[in-house]
């Protein structure tokens, strides 16, 4: 593992589980279509906003096609978020429920769209780092950048590491 002093949460714990479980190991595993298939849930894009939708139990997922397809990634791991993961409608819904529920899909996707178990042997002291993951995984820069910080601000260093120990 290269971050060995990087302790994951429970929510990347369960994404990394379910991956490895579905066989997602590699960034080129992660399809979207296969990810909705392995959920049951229709994937699709359209020229309209993202959304999820449940009806019964039809489920699906629309990315937004006028986006670049980088973005339509990003679209697709948040709605996941609120297909696996939430449950009510949030135009109905108290406020800070919704803004609770949009907080979770931001982790989420983070999380679901870089996941630790892929990117635990890249070296995030590369200069580069940002633009490898975006290139590996099809994900926004801005995203990439997030999950780095997010990682970095968990590292607990040892007392013989100055940050974390890179091979």
């Amino acid at each position: 593992m290269r971050f060995p002093y990087y302790t994951t949460t429970i929510l990347e714990d369960l994404i990394t589980r379910w991956y490895k479980k579905h066989k997602f190991i590699e960034p080129n595993d992660l399809n979207v279509y296969s990810i909705g298939n392995e959920s049951q849930i229709f994937v699709t894009s359209k020229p309209t906003q993202a959304s999820y939708m449940k009806v019964g139990k039809f489920q699906e997922i629309v990315m937004d096609s006028r986006l670049p397809y980088i973005q339509q990634r990003e679209q697709f791991f948040h709605e996941l978020c609120h297909a696996v993961r939430h449950a009510g409608r949030q135009s109905i819904m108290p406020y800070s429920f919704y803004e609770l529920q949009e907080r979770d899909a931001k982790h989420f996707t983070l999380y679901a769209s870089l996941p630790t178990h892929m990117i635990n042997e890249y070296n995030i002291a590369n200069p580069s780092i940002v633009e490898q993951l975006s290139r590996d995984f099809a994900i926004p820069k801005k995203v990439c950048l997030e999950r780095i910080e997010k990682i970095k601000s968990r590292i607990v260093p040892s007392s013989s590491s100055k940050f974390i120990n890179i091979k």
